[in-house]
């Protein structure tokens, strides 16, 4: 596994996004689309939430 992988790793197990350090060794595997869109989705509402006033 490359030095960039790894280091994304690393930063989501210390923002808490991965808890277990056994998923540092499982970075190559693919993910599917729901977990991607769900995650998309999460993002653009914390961006611009949806009942936010305009002022």
């Amino acid at each position: 596994m490359d030095l960039k992988k790894r280091t994304i790793g690393l930063k989501a197990m210390e923002a808490g996004l991965i808890k277990d350090p056994e998923w540092l060794d499982r970075l190559d595997e693919p993910a599917p689309l729901w977990l991607i869109l769900d995650i998309a989705l999460q993002l653009k509402e914390d961006v611009d939430p949806p009942h936010k006033p305009f002022d």
